[in-house]
């Protein structure tokens, strides 16, 4: 909602520069789209590889809530 509001603000001051956001914002978000998948995938890894060191801990007794 704020963004919308700042965009209406950018609209009554200069409205070619609030056309072209509003233009560029779907081309800029699909760029972006592969880069927030890699990051997903290591965000993955990593808590993978996070679960495989904790597994001797958790197969000993220290697993989470105690």
């Amino acid at each position: 909602m704020l963004s919308f509001l700042l965009w209406l603000v950018v609209l009554v001051l200069c409205w070619p520069l609030a056309l072209l956001a509003l233009v560029l914002y779907p081309l800029v978000w699909l760029v972006l789209l592969p880069f927030r998948l890699l990051g997903i995938g290591v965000e993955a890894v990593f808590d993978l590889l996070r679960s495989i060191v904790m597994l001797p801990a958790r197969v000993l007794g220290g697993g989470p809530g105690r």
